[in-house]
């Protein structure tokens, strides 16, 4: 799984916020399930930075993000984050895994429980 929040930073924000993003993947980096992870900013435009993380998978993330370390680390930093999915799959190269197939949550026969959304 690939995590990849955007930020805006402002030239007069940039140490602060650098400091901000490490101690973040600093806390993630130590939860189960981190694969690695960077910082980075946009070559053409100085402002857009990003933190690109890989996980083991969708659990891992949401466990480490639901430690209270982290929380404290990171939600005042991803807060900042631009408004955009951050999460994504890995369809090919090291770690694919087979898509998830998009349908609404509880369509599937019998994933609500035995008899709920079974068709009869």
């Amino acid at each position: 799984m690939l995590v990849v929040p955007r930020f805006r930073v402002e030239p007069a924000e940039e140490t602060a916020f650098l400091a901000d993003a490490e101690g973040a993947l600093a806390a993630l980096a130590a939860r189960p399930g981190y694969l690695e992870g960077s910082i980075g900013r946009a070559t053409d435009d100085p402002t857009l930075w990003v933190i690109s993380m890989r996980w083991e998978g969708v659990g891992a993330y949401r466990r480490a993000l639901s430690a209270y370390d982290v929380k404290v680390a990171t939600v005042p930093l991803l807060s900042r984050a631009i408004d955009e999915p951050t999460a994504y799959e890995v369809v090919h190269g090291d770690g694919a895994t087979e898509p998830n197939r998009a349908e609404p949550r509880g369509s599937a026969p019998g994933s609500l429980g035995p008899g709920w959304g079974d068709s009869a």
